[in-house]
């Protein structure tokens, strides 16, 4: 990622910009006041707004909208009076973008943003550009790999457009950290450090593990916090959301804002959503993720495949349906209708979120004709490998095809016969398609691909 403000027309744009800024510039802990107040970054598509109109409030309605599917509230009592003022909240979550795209597991909290969103408030979008390159220790047991500005600013490129399918473009501010960290300086970050103790940060459940067991613990590790938690004050954040393993950045938030006069943010927690296993966090490394740029047939397929119980799960902390359909449904199931109607209805809206009504209409009909009467899917990718005349061996083939990670990969599922080559099991790990041939591989139930081999 370049540094933007290094061509003449990006420095008109900052200075324009700059009186903006003039209103939100963070307390000041670097040398320069002005390096506090430098510019958003070029991709930020919102003015902060520190008041807003005043709306109509329904505090019991607010507290049941904030309590859904959360974990933990902190404080209650001081969100309460928040509402009172009557005044839109400004609400922020931080999203590191470590992967170039998105899982389920993500949308609980864009989901809980949108909910907020539709109350009337806030919503401050905030891409770690900064915080990304320290790389979030958060439940690790070694160093996070930090990521290059470009994996950052590509990366970033991606999350918004796919935050995008849930949250109101037009109501979100995007914010990046870059924005008041990078200008903060070497001293302005060692003034910050001075704001917490090592002692403190050992209270971590991950640092304090790490330091017991012996594994090392990088310096700048213990800034991820700090940074985290400055945000805050520069948004002047009134709630932050996170994960249930985000709580103590969180509260080094409200601190730091005590620090600087600010009145601390309110925490909201969100449960971690499990993966398709039902047991480990959603994870692509886990293999039991659905994306949310999955084709609609697999995405569709995917959620099918969960257990009831989890279906329920599901329903709390993705569906946009009320409290009380859902618990019509539960009633319903638990009267003896089928729970596959349920989870229909749930893979159809999670669908039609992400590609649309008509695609949700295929995906159905599709998955119907394939796990009924056994038909191939209409829609997969196509793909093409050139091997100068001399074939290519299935593990490879698959691998290429990308319906498998690895050849080893591939195989197991050759040993547990879970590829299949135009609808037929392959028994054979030697097996080579020839040049000049047309095959239709499947990995699994739901990986399908229509390669042709030259």
């Amino acid at each position: 990622m370049g540094v933007f403000g290094s061509n003449p027309e990006e420095t008109d744009a900052l200075e324009s910009h700059s009186l903006l800024l003039s209103s939100r510039r963070p307390p000041v802990l670097a040398s320069s006041a002005a390096a506090i107040g430098a510019p958003c970054h070029p991709l930020a598509i919102a003015p902060l707004v520190l008041t807003g109109p005043s709306m109509a409030v329904d505090i019991e309605h607010q507290l049941a909208v904030f309590r859904r599917g959360a974990d933990e509230l902190l404080i209650e009592g001081e969100l309460i009076e928040k509402l009172k003022r009557g005044a839109p909240l400004r609400i922020k979550e931080g999203f590191d973008p470590t992967r170039p795209d998105l899982h389920l597991g993500h949308t609980v909290q864009f989901n809980k943003l949108r909910q907020l969103q539709d109350l009337g408030h806030h919503i401050i979008f905030l891409i770690g550009d900064f915080t990304g390159m320290i790389g979030d220790p958060t439940g690790r047991n070694v160093t996070r790999p930090a990521l290059s500005r470009e994996e950052i600013e590509a990366n970033a490129k991606t999350y918004t457009d796919q935050a995008f399918s849930i949250l109101d473009r037009d109501k979100t501010e995007i914010a990046f950290n870059s924005s008041w960290l990078l200008p903060l300086g070497a001293d302005g970050m060692i003034r910050l450090a001075a704001k917490y103790t090592v002692a403190r940060m050992l209270e971590r459940d991950d640092f304090g593990k790490r330091y017991q067991g012996g594994q090392p613990i990088a310096i700048h590790e213990f800034l991820y916090p700090l940074a985290q938690g400055y945000d805050s004050v520069a948004l002047r954040a009134d709630v932050e959301l996170g994960g249930t393993d985000q709580k103590f950045n969180l509260l080094v938030g409200r601190e730091l804002q005590r620090h600087y006069g600010q009145e601390p943010q309110c925490i909201l927690t969100l449960p971690l959503l499990e993966g398709l296993d039902g047991v480990n966090k959603m994870s692509k490394s886990l293999d039991n993720y659905v994306g949310i740029t999955d084709p609609p047939h697999e995405m569709f397929g995917k959620l099918m495949s969960i257990s009831d119980e989890l279906m329920w799960r599901y329903y709390d902390l993705l569906s946009f349906r009320t409290p009380e359909d859902i618990a019509k449904l539960k009633r319903e199931c638990s009267e003896g209708h089928n729970p596959r109607d349920a989870k229909v209805t749930l893979a159809r809206e999670i669908v039609a979120r992400f590609h649309s009504e008509a695609a949700a209409d295929r995906a159905e009909a599709e998955f119907n004709a394939r796990f009924r009467g056994g038909a191939m899917p209409e829609e997969m990718p196509t793909v093409t490998i050139s091997t100068a005349g001399t074939g290519i061996g299935i593990a490879q083939l698959a691998k290429q095809a990308g319906i498998v990670d690895s050849t080893s990969e591939a195989l197991r599922l050759i040993a547990q016969r879970g590829l299949k080559v135009d609808g037929c099991v392959v028994a054979d790990k030697g097996l080579v398609i020839g040049a000049g041939t047309t095959v239709v591989v499947q990995a699994g139930k739901r990986k399908f691909a229509r390669v042709t081999v030259t």
